[in-house]
Order: structure tokens, then sequence, then C-alpha cells
């Protein structure tokens, strides 16, 4: 059976989950961090080749949504967010090209430094998550 290499909403919530976890990292999220979230989503990810998107470069606003909900919730079991995260991704594992997984890092890097740079606990995510997505 041959898998589907298209980026569909589920790929782009469970990037929610892991945007969500590394800005709540530190058991908060600040205001900065949504907005850079929200500023490479518009500059970045919504520049998706739309063979690539399922949905079309729309898709892309699921991490926005995820995040939010995420986030008014207050849901801070960001180890929680952060293993949903990496159960997709090994699930799903050929929907992680070099150029997803460079653009994840960068999104991720970004919200951590957004809010006075970044801490100790957003470190060891990123080193965790660098790891993981440099795996197969």
């Amino acid at each position: 059976m041959k898998k589907n290499n298209r980026l569909t909403q589920n790929f782009y919530q469970n990037l929610g989950n892991l945007f969500y976890a590394i800005a709540a990292a530190d058991n908060h999220v600040a205001p900065l961090e949504i907005e850079t979230l929200k500023e490479i989503i518009k500059s970045e990810w919504l520049e998706i080749d739309p063979l690539e998107d399922a949905f079309g470069s729309d898709a892309a606003y699921q991490m926005e949504f995820i995040f939010d909900v995420l986030h008014r919730e207050n849901n801070l079991d960001t180890e929680k967010c952060y293993a949903d995260f990496i159960s997709y991704k090994n699930a799903q594992n050929h929907l992680f090209t070099k150029p997803i997984k460079e653009l994840i890092i960068k999104t991720a890097n970004a919200i951590a430094s957004s809010f006075a740079g970044k801490n100790k606990s957003e470190l060891i995510l990123l080193a965790r998550l660098d790891i993981e997505l440099k795996k197969s």
C-alpha cells in the first residue's frame, strides 16, 4: 500500500501540540511566543508547496488553533503534548522530509527564543526534538 505524502490537518494539529509544548516548557506561555508562532505560520508554513499539503496552505492554521485550545485550557502537560507529537511522527515518518524537519526546528527555536531567550526547560526540549528529528 502506497503511503500518502501529503500533509493533512492531523499533521498540523500534531505540530500545534509540539509548538505548545515548546512554549509552555517553562510552565508559562508568553504573548510574544504566541505572536511568533502566528508570524511563522504566515511567513513560512503557508508557503509549503500545495502539492504537499492535502488541504492547500490553509491547513497550517490548524497549528495555531490547537496551540490556542491548549493555551486556553491551560494544559501545561507539556510532556504529553510532546509525546503525542513524537508518536505521530513515528507513525507518519514519511511526512517528515528534510525541509519539513528544518522548518519544525526553525519554528521551535523561534518560539523558544522569542521571550527572554531560551531557558533550561526549552533548551532540553529543543535538544530532544533535534535528536528525534535526526532519527531515520
